[in-house]
């Protein structure tokens, strides 16, 4: 499938098309959900995450299984190829691409969340992995983003069973040599604690975007997801400004944001229109939202850039992956001139092993 959409700016630059298609399937029959992605080599590598058994649902009794795969996909290549495995199954860290090496910043498996942290290099002898400090606290569902050399990483949530998320902002300096790495803990951004947020970097600038609260009503234990639409920068030594809230939540969209002319591009996310009805929808939940917002970081307002093109074939609640979905819970990743969106969560409790692909141009 290869569709092509114009997107256009509220500037004198034109347009930019945004052109799509679909990179090889990950080697799973269900795909995962809060995997790493990266890029190391020239190979995007794809590892971890979680998901429910081909067939299975968490309604019906299905179990939540972990993967600690890694795999890669050369430019070349049809085909990806299991290279290794990480030091335990998880899933849902934060991950960025750093000079030849992905970076893993915490997550999580059923029992605990980890402030564990990696640099993952693949070479051609394999994978290397080499141990980064540790994070302040335990984390997973977090955003994060790269200015230069510094990592940014904000929000999350401290423990399965955990009922608030993080108000938290953390700086790590990879420029830095070994010896000299140490986590600085910020001020954090003047609003809600949140996880599944979009990270993004641009200008210099860190921007932290929607997201989801938890609170907890007196006459309930369990606490209930707030969806949220504000977003904040960070500029580093002057600190965080509040700036146009988003037309939508967009919870759990891929992260980082693309970078393009000026601007932040978000893609889909849950916007928690859906979210009480998870248990009556089941397996006939439509999927999340397919459009792109643009935040203009010139007129400070929000655009609409287009749609993640999908493509639902017959019988998509019982055989999911023969259709197109717009993913959240993954990792966007900047390969070879592309935006790559490696598999995800595309409806409750069901994943995709899908891998789409965008090539902004003007």
């Amino acid at each position: 499938m290869l569709t092509t959409q114009a997107c256009h700016w509220s500037d004198d630059q034109g347009s930019i098309t945004i052109s799509w298609r679909q990179l090889p399937q990950i080697p799973d029959s269900a795909g995962f959900a809060g995997a790493f992605a990266g890029v190391s080599s020239g190979h995007l590598l794809v590892g971890g995450g979680s998901n429910f058994p081909e067939g299975t649902r968490p309604w019906s009794g299905g179990t939540k299984v972990w993967n600690d795969k890694v795999f890669a996909l050369a430019e070349s290549s049809q085909e990806w190829k299991e290279v290794g495995k990480l030091p335990r199954p998880m899933g849902y860290s934060v991950s960025l691409t750093w000079e030849n090496s992905v970076v893993i910043l915490g997550g999580a498996d059923q029992q605990q969340h980890y402030s564990d942290a990696y640099l993952l290099s693949y070479t051609e002898n394999g994978l290397v992995l080499d141990t980064l400090p540790s994070l302040p606290e335990p984390n997973a569902n977090a955003c994060g983003a790269l200015i230069g050399d510094v990592v940014y990483v904000a929000g999350g949530l401290d423990a399965p069973t955990a009922t608030a998320a993080k108000r938290t902002f953390w700086s790590l300096d990879l420029g830095k040599s070994a010896s000299e790495r140490r986590w600085e803990v910020l001020e954090p951004w003047p609003g809600e604690a949140r996880m599944l947020s979009v990270g993004g970097s641009l200008d210099g600038a860190f921007y932290l975007m929607s997201g989801v609260a938890l609170e907890t009503a007196t006459d309930n234990s369990l606490p209930q997801r707030k969806y949220l639409r504000d977003a904040f920068r960070y500029q580093p030594g002057k600190g965080w400004e509040q700036i146009a809230d988003l037309p939508h939540a967009a919870a759990a969209a891929p992260t980082p944001a693309y970078a393009s002319e000026g601007q932040l591009l978000v893609f889909g996310g849950d916007d928690g229109s859906l979210a009480g009805k998870n248990n009556e929808l089941k397996d006939k939940h439509p999927g999340f939202r397919t459009g792109i917002q643009a935040y203009h970081a010139g007129t400070k307002i929000w655009e609409n850039a287009g749609e993640i093109p999908t493509d639902k074939q017959p019988d998509p609640e019982n055989n999911p992956n023969a259709s197109t979905w717009a993913p959240v819970t993954t990792t966007s990743v900047i390969w070879s001139g592309e935006v790559v969106l490696p598999m995800g969560e595309v409806r409750p409790g069901v994943r995709t092993n899908r891998v789409l692909a965008a090539k902004p141009s003007k």
